[in-house]
């Protein structure tokens, strides 16, 4: 169960910030301290499940063909590249950019790994979004549907981070519960635990904030 104070938080938050004409995102600012991120092995690069979603649908791209590129279709996957499409990403780093951009996450088979780092590991590496391989036994429906929930938390080299954590029509409990889940694994991540952290406050796009930590 959520902590009841970040779920009054929350709730404050989405009252005192006014509607708009858009449905706006609820993210989180997350602060460091005591820690040097110009030493890579400190930065965080996780990537978090939501216990709720993010009150929306995410776009996924797979790197598959045949049965496995079949099944990504039936399951959702906004796009399904196989070797034709492989080769003319490979040529048009434009059209590689604008599809990377696109997608929030990727997934591949095996064997296309290599070759997705050899031509498109410069495109897509900086962006957090090399693709998960589909590794033997794993159903590829179900891999979707994980990805489907989760969020990329990347601090980079910057001591202040964002990270969206849901929608602000979803119910102030479950983005709570979102809060708590995104802190939690920062908090294990960091050499210090919380201790590492300053400040997160929640936020809504166009809204206030609020301090939750």
């Amino acid at each position: 169960m959520a902590d009841v104070s970040i779920v009054e938080i929350v709730k404050e938050l989405l009252e005192e910030s006014p509607q708009r004409n858009f449905m706006e995102s609820v993210d989180l600012a997350i602060n460091l301290k005591n820690i040097d991120l110009n030493q890579p092995k400190n930065r965080i690069d996780e990537e978090v499940v939501l216990p709720n979603g993010l009150g929306k649908d995410l776009k996924i791209g797979v790197f598959a063909k045949g049965d496995i590129g079949l099944q990504a279709k039936q399951a959702g996957a906004a796009y399904v590249f196989d070797d034709a499409a492989i080769e003319m990403m490979k040529g048009d780093k434009s059209y590689a950019k604008t599809i990377a951009e696109e997608c929030d996450f990727f997934i591949a088979e095996t064997q296309y790994m290599q070759v997705i780092g050899k031509s498109l590991g410069t495109i897509l590496g900086p962006r957090g979004k090399m693709p998960v391989p589909v590794l033997p036994g794993k159903s590829i429906a179900d891999m979707i549907q994980t990805k489907q929930s989760a969020v990329r938390v990347r601090s980079k080299d910057k001591m202040t981070f964002h990270v969206s954590i849901g929608q602000r029509n979803m119910p102030p409990e479950k983005l709570a519960q979102n809060i708590e889940t995104v802190i939690a694994r920062v908090e294990r991540t960091l050499v210090k635990g919380k201790h590492n952290i300053r400040s997160v406050y929640v936020t809504t796009t166009m809204g206030t904030s609020k301090k939750v930590v």
